[in-house]
């Protein structure tokens, strides 16, 4: 609430995304940030499915409208954008003031408009009651504690403390009960009716301008809304730190290499021994529950890419792994694997476990150097806190198969993207299987990849469930289930053929990893 429509809030510790979900409702720009993935998804899920008021905006027609309404002042005839930087309407309190109310000249309009009425109305009340017999006692005024008898003479009058006189046989304004006594005739009741109501609308109409002509405070936590329409969450992504591993420069020059920093165990316990003590506490998991591998005899080994050594058992027989662990801050590319499986291959090792926070694109097809296994593990991010994780934490290294994606050709020279599946290693039987599309959360297309950064240009969602089922039910309302359906599909639909001769398609199963696979697509 200390910042304005429009403005950027920045929240370093996202966890159920609170922050970006108010801050969507109100109008301001956001960034979250966190190190866990579920916690990321929670708010993705939060901010999607939710449904927001719509309030109305100040730099727009309706707002307008509604300010001069509030204002009691002529709409103005501005242009109108539809910047949410110019605010909302907002309703206000008014700071009531003896100079407010007597500079208002409006005041002074409002009883002469409504006099008329309201002396018309007591007209023929008095008319109605001048034959009624019973005195009535007056209780306020210059009169009160005397009667007013109703069939008196016509000019039969009496003196006010005034110095003015009154009939003694008809009320005045302010002499007028605000209930009938029960002996008046009934046709006295709509005439009395009709006096009061065009009082009470003449002191509204006087309390209103008031108000509007006071000075005001705005309540900024209650804009107006309007109920007639529906909001859902503006655009949004959710990105990943960059993918390439970086060398800084130390405060001498000296290059600095997260990777070498890492081995070096600065402050400790290295990096290195963190992740391993982790590794053997959690084990390696996959999609299929059954498929997890349980390492045992983990050994430190005195290995340029190799870290260290451990067994598990595959198909009724002990398989030697080594394993390397990649940079804390930073990316596994394909040379860092094949120097580290060659190394492997010299030691008589049966499988290489890479284990990384991420892993260049290239990689993707390297799974095998001669009779060495190339399994890539993707570590959480909540392994930056591994000194403080649990031993049942769990998900924290996940083997996450290579997608199984074809190039098709398609009319008019454009191209197509099927994706089959994912490749996946089943530790049971020491094979590479392929599963279904199924076992496809979302996939995107980067119809034109740089090598730098990777753009969603096409995005497909193949959840068991239908993703857009919680936003469908917020927003209450029929949606076109043709255009909800062309998000849900293992083939893409037709794009141009890349300019850079490349695409790029990342792959995220439902528990969250991802897969980038880069391919190349000639032009005709």
């Amino acid at each position: 609430m200390t910042t304005d429509p429009g403005d950027l809030v920045l929240d370093p510790t996202c966890g159920s995304g609170t922050t970006a979900y108010v801050a969507e409702q109100w109008g301001r720009r956001w960034i979250t940030i966190d190190t866990s993935r579920v916690a990321l998804a929670l708010a993705r899920m939060r901010v999607m499915g939710a449904r927001y008021p719509y309030y109305l905006l100040a730099d727009s027609k309706e707002g307008q409208s509604k300010e001069a309404q509030v204002a009691r002042r002529p709409i103005a005839t501005t242009p109108v954008f539809g910047r949410l930087r110019q605010g909302f309407v907002y309703e206000r309190v008014p700071h009531v003031t003896l100079k407010a109310i007597a500079n208002n000249a409006e005041i002074d309009e409002i009883p002469a408009r409504w006099e008329p009425v309201a002396a018309g109305a007591l007209q023929r009340l008095n008319g109605a009651l001048s034959d009624h017999a019973s005195p009535f006692a007056v209780g306020t005024g210059g009169r009160a504690g005397q009667a007013v008898r109703f069939n008196a003479p016509a000019d039969a009058t009496v003196a006010l403390p005034s110095g003015d006189t009154a009939s003694v046989c008809a009320l005045l304004e302010w002499e007028v009960p605000r209930e009938a006594p029960a002996d008046w005739p009934a046709s006295s009741h709509a005439p009395l009716e009709a006096f009061w109501d065009a009082r009470v609308a003449r002191q509204r109409k006087m309390d209103a301008s008031i108000a509007a002509r006071a000075e005001f405070e705005y309540l900024y936590d209650r804009p107006y809304e309007d109920r007639a329409r529906v909001r859902v969450a503006g655009p949004f992504t959710v990105e990943s730190v960059s993918p390439h591993r970086v060398v800084g420069i130390g405060p001498d020059g000296e290059a600095i290499d997260p990777a070498a920093r890492a081995r070096s165990g600065v402050g400790g316990q290295s990096f290195v021994d963190l992740i391993l003590q982790q590794l053997a506490k959690a084990g390696i998991q996959q999609a299929d529950r059954g498929a997890r591998i349980t390492l045992a005899a983990i050994t430190a080994y005195p290995g340029l890419h190799i870290h260290a050594t451990a067994t598990y058992v595959e198909n009724d027989r002990t398989v030697r792994a080594a394993i390397a662990i990649g940079p804390e801050f930073g990316t596994v590319t394909r040379a860092d694997l094949v120097e580290a499986a060659l190394e492997a291959a010299d030691a008589n090792f049966d499988v290489l476990v890479s284990c990384a926070f991420a892993f260049e694109a290239h990689t993707t097809e390297f799974d095998r150097l001669g009779r060495v296994t190339v399994l890539k593990v993707r570590m959480n991010g909540d392994l930056h806190m591994a000194g403080d994780l649990k031993a049942s934490a769990g998900n924290l290294f996940v083997i996450f198969g290579d997608p199984d994606i074809d190039v098709l050709d398609d009319a008019d020279g454009m191209v197509k993207v099927r994706v089959n599946g994912i490749d996946i290693y089943d530790p049971r039987r020491g094979e590479i299987r392929s599963s279904g599309p199924d076992d496809i959360a979302c996939w995107f297309i980067d119809t034109n990849y740089s090598d730098e950064s990777f753009c969603v240009r096409h995005a497909y969602f193949l959840g068991a469930n239908d993703p857009y089922g919680a936003l469908k039910r917020t927003l209450k309302a029929e949606v076109d289930e043709d255009a909800w359906q062309s998000l849900r599909r293992d083939v893409s639909r037709p794009f141009p053929r890349p300019e850079t001769g490349r695409i790029a398609v990342k792959v995220i199963n439902h528990l969250g990893d991802e897969a980038l696979k880069v391919l190349r697509v000639e032009a005709k």
